[in-house]
């Protein structure tokens, strides 16, 4: 299968998480776009000149959109790069990836918004969307030129792994972000409280002799930002949440008629901080694993839909990062390739539908940034991804595809997997399994 030209792809289950449907039929790519597609298509066969893929009833759903991946584009050839991360995403159904500033490379010009734009588009693998940074150098201090990186094309305001501490200058971003019609994006943690800290603090944080971060260096902020959001308007949302109190002020914030979203990612609703063990440096990451309160209580803010998205909050990292005293190591993991069948675990397990387990990853995040992505309607992007849904299978470090190994989930027996992607009308990946 090459997808390439004029293809036909029969006997599909199609599923558009947008649109509400689920049913088996066919899909038609021409020049890239999805042309036509439906239960009826091709009943009669598939005319000469068109290529036909059989997709033997598995799962057509629109490409994933990855909310949050962190790429180190720069000359250290050991790290993860843009090139690499697409062909890890490719591998996980992903089509577009939404670009945040790495700890060596900030977002925060004009220029480094069309760098990256342009060197996604010469991976020809998947579209590559960055964020601005907030503030200049991501050091919170003095706003970046917002106004100039939207029109470079960035797709949302965020200071990476950085909360923007100051409220002034929260409230002045807001405020900015609303001309332009751009979320801002907050990393929830107040710094003063969490400085120094390694995991969530409690039982196991005092028994390991680590320093703690309180739950409530999350929510603190969160409803601080909440008050500004207020005076400002706009559009606010909050990365990766993973508190039980923080999801019920949000819950709040919603009911209140407030224009705030927010994301998680699977190791919030899959793990907790058990998951650190002896000093498990892999699980080390920001925000720390929590309670099993706090991860169930992400499981019910998926279910009741107070959280809108999951992104892999991909963060790469070389062994030489991780593979040190629990202290000193980097915090992050990978997850571009196990985003998919985690999201699985979801339908799986009975807590969302196939439909709604695939709207986090796909049409709820494209909506939320305002792409043109996470559709399976005619006009739209040929970009899709055919999935095994009940493939069983065991994530395995060294069979990942991506540069850096830093998984939380090795030898996790999942349920669900990619066997072909789409980009732009091309088959970009295809399993060999």
């Amino acid at each position: 299968m090459n997808g390439a030209g004029n293809t036909a792809f029969i006997n599909a289950r199609l599923v558009d998480t947008e649109g509400g449907t689920d049913q088996a039929g066919a899909l038609f790519v021409m020049d890239g776009r999805i042309k036509d597609l439906g239960p009826r298509l091709f009943a009669d066969g598939v005319p000469d000149g068109i290529e036909a893929v059989e997709c033997q009833g598995d799962v057509l759903a629109p490409g994933l959109v990855d909310m949050r991946v962190t790429v180190h584009e720069t000359s250290e050839t050991h790290k993860e790069n843009l090139q690499s991360a697409a062909q890890a995403a490719v591998a996980g159904g992903i089509t577009t990836m939404a670009v945040i500033s790495g700890p060596n490379q900030v977002i925060d010009s004009p220029a480094q918004v069309e760098f990256m734009i342009t060197r996604g588009r010469e991976t020809g693998l998947s579209q590559v969307c960055p964020y601005g940074a907030i503030t200049r150098g991501a050091e919170g201090q003095i706003l970046a030129e917002m106004g100039l990186l939207a029109e470079a094309g960035a797709v949302g305001f965020t200071d990476g792994p950085q909360a923007v501490a100051d409220a002034a200058t929260m409230r002045r971003a807001l405020s900015y972000a609303t001309r332009f019609g751009l979320p801002v994006i907050q990393h929830p943690e107040e710094p003063s409280l969490a400085a120094g800290g390694q995991m969530n603090e409690g039982e196991i944080s005092t028994r390991l002799g680590l320093q703690g971060i309180p739950t409530a260096a999350e929510v603190i902020i969160i409803e601080r930002d909440l008050r500004l959001l207020e005076l400002t308007g706009g559009h606010y949302h909050v990365a990766h949440v993973s508190t039980a109190v923080a999801i019920d002020a949000i819950r709040t914030a919603k009911a209140r008629g407030l224009s705030v979203t927010c994301d998680t990612a699977p190791p919030y609703f899959g793990l907790n901080e058990t998951a650190i063990g002896e000093y498990r440096t892999f699980a080390k990451l920001s925000p720390p694993l929590r309670t099993e309160s706090d991860r169930e209580a992400v499981v019910a803010g998926l279910r009741d839909g107070t959280i809108d998205a999951i992104a892999s909050d991909h963060l790469p990292q070389d062994q030489d990062s991780k593979r040190l005293p629990f202290a000193q190591a980097e915090p992050g993991a990978i997850g571009l390739e196990t985003l998919l069948p985690l999201v699985m675990e979801l339908y799986h397990s009975g807590t969302l539908g196939l439909g709604e387990a695939l709207a986090k990853v796909t049409s709820a995040p494209a909506r939320l940034l305002g792409l043109d992505a996470g559709r399976l309607v005619k006009g739209a992007p040929a970009n899709f991804a055919l999935i095994e849904v009940d493939a069983p299978w065991k994530i395995r470090e060294d069979k990942l595809v991506s540069k850096s190994k830093n998984t939380l989930f090795d030898g996790r027996p999942v349920q669900g997997r990619c066997r072909a992607t789409v980009f732009a009308g091309r088959t970009v990946f295809q399993a060999n399994h």
